[in-house]
């Protein structure tokens, strides 16, 4: 497996810029993960990696291949979204020939377990016949089976019930463990993911603003809480992403390198956020 280079990617729809200035490398054999608010871009930027549509200008390589119109590169990559691009009358049997049509070697044993753990009866069913949650699950199996080495899963957990939200989860890393590929995750459930992703970028203001390891990320990030007073004190001079008031206590949260000269009073807690809560402030207007 090569890396996946993104350098000075950008894009327009007429005079709205969706992204601007992309630059961002994935790593063969990793799970990522790609947030950002709603509109952040995070469906137009996994649209052009897999060459769906076209920037405006900036580069995607695949090594050192550039990925437009190149057949060799882009059968390595499979994007799994909401929008479907099925015809109306698929069966589930029929998706998993189309992917081993195009990619070779699909993993039915894989996909035909997988039905059984997503409570799918049958694989003749068809898709459109399928819940909204049991449409999601039955693309799942087909991203979870599909020979290409980098999978790109847009909210994947669309309508999944909290088990099968716990089925897709153990699933993806059986898969992981089993044939080392890389994963992008772009979710709005940002704390189910989080024992997932090893690296996650954000898209925020048409930019990517965090390109980080989620332990790397979370390490230099605070939570400081306690009287008000004490912790406007300790936290003065400090870079405070953001605040929150309840009853006379304050919650500040802080990105960067606490003072080792500053003496914490005995009334002031402080704790590293989990993911959701920095994303949270990383992206709060």
């Amino acid at each position: 497996m090569e890396a996946l280079k993104i350098s000075h990617l950008n894009k327009n729809y007429g005079r709205q810029t969706i992204l601007n200035d992309i630059n961002m490398t994935l790593e063969p054999g990793k799970i990522y993960g790609l947030l950002g608010r709603n509109g952040a871009g995070k469906s137009t930027l996994l649209n052009l990696i897999v060459n769906r549509i076209l920037p405006n200008s900036g580069t995607i390589k695949l090594g050192n291949d550039d990925i437009n119109d190149n057949d060799a590169a882009l059968t390595q990559f499979y994007l799994m979204s909401e929008v479907s691009l099925y015809p109306k009358h698929v069966t589930l049997k029929q998706m998993w020939e189309m992917a081993d049509l195009s990619y070779g070697s699909f993993n039915f044993n894989r996909a035909r377990r997988l039905l059984k753990e997503f409570d799918i009866q049958d694989e003749n069913v068809k898709l459109s016949n399928l819940s909204t949650g049991l449409q999601t699950a039955a693309k799942l199996i087909v991203a979870l089976s599909v020979n290409a080495n980098y999978v790109f899963l847009d909210e994947p957990i669309l309508g999944l019930d909290a088990n099968h939200r716990d089925v897709f989860y153990q699933e993806l890393l059986k898969a992981y463990e089993e044939n080392v590929k890389t994963y992008v995750l772009s979710t709005h459930l940002i704390e189910e993911i989080q024992q997932l992703v090893e690296h996650i970028f954000i898209l925020d203001n048409e930019k990517i603003t965090v390109d980080a390891d989620v332990d790397d990320l979370l390490a230099e990030m605070f939570v400081i809480s306690g009287p008000a007073m004490l912790v406007e004190e300790y936290t003065k001079d400090q870079n405070v992403l953001g605040t929150r008031d309840l009853a006379g206590i304050k919650t500040a949260f802080v990105r960067g390198v606490l003072s080792e000269t500053k003496a914490i009073p005995d009334q002031i807690k402080i704790q590293h956020p989990d993911l959701q809560q920095a994303f949270i402030y990383l992206t709060k207007k």
